[in-house]
């Protein structure tokens, strides 16, 4: 799985901290593996990147649990996945000094389509996984920090390169799988049950080879939030309504509360299809083209449940009630259901050569259109009458891509260059109504409206030197111009328009790399990027509960110094990869309250700097101590500090937002036999804080950060060299842990593939 080329070719060995095995199946499982055949075997990552990397292949991929694609990731080197269930919309990766509510600082691509979503930065705006089947996975690689011309600024956290299979032969692929989650907390104890079955077919006639996929997921999540306020001081009036079933509890800071059920997202029952096709066509021996579209629907409902009672047994969704002698008042919208119609579409168009020396071009256009988001929500827990019904159709994004590479024919003395322009337009547009019927769309009046387009358009050059048979230089610079425009909200009767804006910025790059033979290197690289602020950040302002979060037009963009040192060795049967890194961010965009005002504004903020200094370690060996035992371990520190924030000063010198200092993964198979392999894995995550201040000193509750160590085990077994069996159990221990909602409880996972080709 992991292979240090030629010096002509990558400069860095992909660590794998994520596989299943650490490294390819020896030849003889292979024979019996079922596994696609590939057009072409050309890797992801792109020749002399001056960044660590990590990979995992889709051979990898069936000793572990993977049911969404994003779990190709989970076990790599210091990165979460913020998932909180299966089929969970808000995947969001948190990678080095990126946390999980920075989205716009990971590119995903996949077969050089953008994949991120740029309309805004935070959990309602994770990469588009669900664009991608996870069986027609080849691989994905992970290329941590902006050290690479060839990627924008919003590359600080990592880059994300998924490549997809093309057949050469007729192949069908069949893959089902069931999941059952037993979670309790407060008065919910229940099971969660859901069930998956994706497929596939492809083959290739003459210069023609096609790949059609279909996914279906059906499941229901545990409850994501819980309806809480904190401990009353008034005592109960004689009107109030007595009621049973209230939880006490402590929040995030430690304050007393109670817990009268689970609200908002509720319990979310997601059914999701997913088709695609893949057309390529072979000009030449070394011209290829490609066709893609993919289409993703959705469709979501969220339950709530109240705990309380009267007297009677009767449930009590809202009013004035009386808990232990207390006076509360829940809202009618306290318990209110929403439900959901979602469609999105993905083009794609490349066009490539292969030429193993000289000159390669490529050309690849993308366009990602949101053609139904729609998102109804009652106003009360009622099942019927008053609310609100939201449009987030016409949004999306298109992008469009030239890059011209060029490879010696003499290695000593040899330059490597890259050559590149890169356009994305993204446009949000986003309509809110009330509505005398929510569940029918019955509209009354206007409540807001926000709409804005953000432009980027770049030019990169980065060349890799050969300066001697040990020493490699890379210098690349990035010139990027962005733009926002046509910015617009309504809210009531009054309007808004705003000014459009300009900016430009030169980011710099460079590299050292010495590698005295083939079994180490050591190299440093520092690079600077921009993360331009996205539409919803500058126009989009929105509600969270009853507090307006309002965006700032006026947002600087993110200026971000990174500097990197890594050291690799190369063992015959793994890997060894040790990196320190700096990240310098000036001009952070979050969500933050302003201390210094009265009253206190909660919007989109810059912090003036955030610093982060780490060091990762990770190793991944093939027949570790005796035959047939792969392991894979990772781990690393970080320690990120605000360190300038005009806004809070109570954030300065305290540890920076859902940054864990400590992340460690361990993943070790055992083949006992070509056809039957045990896998035990072990995530860490450490303490981390959901407040800048580090107020939140209870983490392990609804609300708080928590950290944790989960355990993950499966068993894998092949009685065909068609077919593979699979039993697996996320969570064994049912860890109850929060990354504010809590994350799932034990999860049993069984799975059947057949796969001919």
């Amino acid at each position: 799985m992991h292979s240090r080329g030629s010096k002509v070719g990558m400069v860095t060995v992909s660590i794998l901290a994520a596989s299943a095995g650490g490294a390819a199946q020896p030849d003889d499982e292979l024979d019996v593996l079922p596994a696609m055949t590939v057009a072409s075997e050309r890797a992801v990552i792109p020749p002399n990147l001056p960044n660590p990397t990590a990979s995992v292949t889709a051979q990898d991929m069936e000793n572990f649990n993977v049911v969404n694609t994003e779990d190709a990731l989970k076990y790599a080197p210091n990165l979460i996945i913020r998932k909180r269930y299966i089929g969970d919309r808000n995947s969001i990766v948190s990678v080095r000094g990126t946390n999980t509510r920075q989205s716009a600082r990971s590119v995903v691509m996949a077969d050089g389509l953008l994949l991120s979503n740029f309309l805004g930065s935070s959990f309602g705006f994770p990469p588009r996984w669900s664009m991608v089947n996870p069986v027609e996975i080849d691989r994905v690689d992970v290329i941590y920090g902006p050290y690479s011309a060839l990627y924008p600024g919003n590359s600080i956290g990592s880059t994300i390169l998924i490549k997809t299979q093309m057949p050469k032969t007729f192949t069908v692929d069949a893959k089902a799988q069931g999941f059952s989650q037993h979670f309790d907390l407060y008065r919910t104890d229940d099971t969660f049950n859901g069930h998956q079955i994706n497929a596939l077919v492809g083959s290739r006639f003459g210069k023609l080879s096609y790949l059609f996929t279909a996914d279906r997921l059906d499941n229901k999540s545990h409850p994501m939030s819980f309806a809480t306020l904190r401990q009353s001081t008034t005592a109960a009036a004689s009107g109030d309504t007595l009621v049973s079933g209230a939880v006490s509890d402590r929040d995030q800071t430690g304050a007393h509360r109670v817990v009268f059920g689970f609200n908002g997202e509720g319990v979310d029952h997601t059914v999701q299809n997913q088709f695609k096709a893949k057309l390529a066509y072979d000009f030449t021996s070394t011209l290829q083209a490609m066709f893609t579209v993919s289409y993703w629907q959705q469709k979501r409902d969220s339950r709530t449940e109240t705990y309380l009672r009267d007297a009677n047994g009767n449930r009590v969704y809202s009013g004035a009630v009386n808990i232990g002698g207390r006076h509360y008042t829940i809202a009618d919208s306290t318990f209110a259901p929403s439900n959901g119609d979602d469609e999105r579409w993905l083009y794609g168009v490349s066009l490539r050569t292969r030429n193993p020396s000289g000159w390669n071009y490529e050309a690849v256009a993308s366009l990602y259109d949101i053609s139904e988001d729609i998102t109804r929500r009652s106003a009360s827990a009622a099942g019927s009458g008053d609310g609100t019904v939201e449009y987030g159709d016409s949004t999306g994004w298109r992008t469009l891509d030239f890059r011209v590479n060029h490879q010696p024919e003499h290695r000593v003395g040899g330059h490597w260059l890259s050559f590149g322009y890169h356009y994305d337009n993204y446009r949000l547009k986003n309509r809110v109504y009330n509505a005398s019927d929510w569940q029918s769309e019955t509209l009354t009046t206007l409540n807001s409206t926000f709409s804005g387009k953000t432009e980027t358009q770049a030019v990169y050059a980065q060349d890799a030197w050969q300066l001697h048979d040990a020493w490699k230089l890379v210098l690349g610079v990035r010139y990027e111009r962005w733009r926002a425009y046509d910015g617009r909200r309504t809210a009531s009767s009054s309007k808004v328009s705003y000014s459009e804006r300009k900016q430009f910025e030169w980011s710099p790059k460079a590299s050292l790399e010495f590698a005295p033979d083939s079994n180490w290197l050591a190299r440093i690289s520092v690079a600077k990027a921009y993360r331009f602020p996205t539409v919803s950040e500058l126009f989009q302002g929105r509600l969270v509960g009853k507090t307006l979060i309002n965006n700032d037009p006026n947002l600087r963009p993110e200026d971000a110094f990174s500097k990197d040192i890594t050291f690799e060795q190369f063992y015959t049967n793994g890997a060894l990869r040790i990196s320190l890194y700096e990240e310098d961010v000036r001009d952070v965009i979050m969500s933050q309250t302003n201390t210094i005002t009265f009253p206190n504004v909660t919007n989109i903020q810059n912090i003036d700097r955030v610093r982060t200094r780490g060091v990762e370690i990770s190793y991944n060996g093939k027949n570790i101590f005796f035959q047939g035992l792969d392991v894979n371990l990772s781990g690393a520190y970080n320690n990120a500090k605000t360190l300038k924030n005009d806004n809070n000063p109570d954030s300065e010198g305290k540890y920076f937002y859902r940054i864990p200092r400590w992340r460690a993964n361990f993943l070790a198979t055992y083949h006992q036999t070509p056809n039957l392999g045990y896998t035990f894995a072990v995530r860490y995550s450490g303490r981390q804080y959901n407040t800048l201040d580090n107020s939140d000193n209870n983490p392990d509750t609804f609300g708080g950060t928590s950290s944790y160590t989960v355990f993950d085990a499966k068993l894998t077994y092949n009685p065909h060299p068609a077919v593979t069996l699979g039993i697996g159990v996320e969570n064994l221990t049912d860890e109850r842990y929060f990354v504010y909602h809590p994350y799932p409880g034990r999860t049993a996972i069984v799975e059947a593939k057949l796969a001919f080709n």
